[in-house]
């Protein structure tokens, strides 16, 4: 028993000391990132400095060009020619539609003052009795539709006198009575046309004024089309310097019709642009320049003096031949008070009435020409570019009281 016993032993012993030597040998082998051993640095291998060769230049024997074969174009992929790129077109220049009998096609823009002011008339003027009261009624039509106090006074004085001589008042008497009334309030006598011939070696120079909002740049440009299709060449100045986008509208403009604009700094000088304008259209030989100014507010009054220095600057180079004042239709008797003003600062020549499509008081063009003496030349009866129309009242006063 106790020999078993001391075998048993002797193994576990020999067991033993098997296990250290495996485990010893285990720990030599351990790799380099293992906590216990130090780890080794690998330096990256060195850069190629500026000269170096990737590899030992060989000795070739060198080739003149001659030998040098070149490659063979018709067994390869074929040769792609590129075909050169065509330079942008410049924007076609339009073609305007006539200025003459544009009133006459755009007749039916009037509608609504025809409803008020012509129809209504017409109807006060059928009534079977006109009595005290109506002939008021007629003449509250009248200055609703802003024909104002004493051309309506002076209408209503003369229709009551030739209703009472002829007596008898058929429809087509009505309307041919009041048509000769208001002919004779509209002075068709006078000279429309806008003046664009100085007379001189120099082109004529138009001045557009007026105050903001009244569609004055617009206008201007509306305008170079009238002149372009009566065979005119204009020059565009952009005097209006103090809203960004003016000459960039303005400019937009005469690019359409081929007309040049120029131009000069935000914020820079207004007489100073309108001056280079003439001076630019005298070099070119235009025919016209148009000067489109700054709106100007008609309560301040250096803005005011400062629309004088344009005028008295353009002079310079000769005469202003026309000074047209843009109104808005709709502003009513608002706007013979801005044209009061304007005409104190620059002499009036000519009234634009704008927006005359959009209102109901066509008789705001009897009563601004009664207030200043001055003409309307020129009317605005849409936002189309060729709704501008030369002002003929034979055929304003036809629209307005129908057929």
């Amino acid at each position: 028993m106790e020999i078993v016993i001391l075998v048993v032993v002797i193994a576990l012993v020999a067991v033993g000391a098997i296990s250290g030597l495996v485990v010893s040998s285990r720990k030599k082998k351990l790799p380099p990132s293992s906590p216990s051993s130090t780890p080794t640095i690998t330096a990256p291998p060195a850069e190629p400095h500026v000269g170096d060769e990737a590899e030992t230049p060989r000795d070739e024997p060198r080739r003149t060009i001659e030998e040098v074969g070149l490659p063979d174009t018709t067994a390869g992929a074929p040769v792609v020619v590129e075909e050169p790129v065509e330079a942008a077109e410049a924007p076609a220049v339009e073609v305007p539609e006539p200025s003459a009998g544009r009133l006459v096609r755009l007749r039916a823009r009037l509608a609504r003052s025809q409803n008020t002011l012509g129809k209504g008339l017409l109807t006060l003027l059928s009534r079977e009795h006109l009595d005290e009261e109506t002939w008021e009624e007629i003449e509250e039509t009248l200055l609703t539709a802003d024909v104002g106090v004493a051309p309506t006074q002076e209408l209503v004085e003369r229709l009551r006198e030739r209703v009472r001589v002829l007596g008898t008042r058929t429809p087509a008497e009505l309307r041919t009575l009041l048509r000769e009334e208001l002919l004779a309030l509209l002075d068709p006598e006078v000279d429309r046309a806008v003046k664009t011939e100085s007379g001189l070696d120099t082109p004529g120079v138009v001045m557009v004024v007026g105050v903001n909002g009244t569609g004055k740049t617009t206008t201007t440009g509306k305008l170079a089309r009238v002149l372009v299709a009566d065979g005119r060449s204009v020059v565009l100045g952009a005097a209006d310097t103090f809203r960004a986008a003016a000459a960039d509208q303005l400019q937009t403009w005469g690019e359409r019709v081929g007309a040049r604009t120029v131009r000069g700094p935000e914020g820079g000088d207004p007489a100073s642009v309108a001056f280079d304008a003439v001076k630019e259209g005298i070099a070119e030989g235009a025919d016209v320049v148009l000067i489109d100014t700054a709106g100007r507010l008609h309560t301040k009054t250096g803005l005011m003096d400062e629309l004088g220095k344009v005028k008295r600057v353009v002079e310079k180079h000769g005469p202003l031949d026309e000074v047209l004042l843009v109104l808005d239709a709709t502003t009513g008797q608002n706007g013979l008070v801005q044209a009061r003003v304007f005409a104190e600062v620059v002499e009036i020549t000519g009234i634009v009435l704008t927006k005359l499509d959009g209102t109901a008081k066509g008789g705001i063009v009897i009563a601004v020409q009664r207030e200043l003496g001055v003409p309307v030349k020129l009317v605005g009866l849409g936002e189309g570019p060729d709704d501008l129309a030369p002002f003929e009242p034979a055929a304003f006063v036809d629209a307005l009281i129908g057929d």
